[in-house]
């Protein structure tokens, strides 16, 4: 098997410690197979800390006052089949459209798993 590159600088000047962990000559990191894992994966927590996915169902945990609309989404508002979306602006990942409302973006915070 070939050393992976550093997670921390991405040099080619790594060296295995154990089989699941190695460790980088130019800037002295030591990292596993899971960090490396998680380094290259975007990940989206909701308000209890669970992961989400795309397609998955939510649950609005809160009122959601919106700019120009003259009702809040209510709280326990269900979101089907959401999509994470990484390029999202100011921590807005999750990409859905809401029945009666249309298309909005969330922050995790304000959702839960359903």
């Amino acid at each position: 098997m070939e050393t992976p590159k550093c997670i921390h600088c991405s040099s080619e000047y790594t060296y295995e410690l154990s089989d699941t962990s190695f460790g980088c000559s130019e800037c002295g990191n030591e990292f596993t197979l899971e960090e490396i894992e998680a380094a290259g994966k975007f990940i989206v927590l909701d308000s209890l800390g669970n992961e989400l996915e795309t397609g998955d169902d939510l649950v609005i945990v809160q009122d959601l006052p919106v700019k120009g609309m003259p009702k809040p989404i209510k709280q326990g508002t269900k979101v089907k089949n959401i999509r994470i979306n990484p390029e999202g602006k100011n921590e807005h990942f999750i990409d859905s459209k809401i029945p009666g409302f249309g298309a909005i973006a969330l922050k995790g915070s304000v959702v839960k798993k359903a």
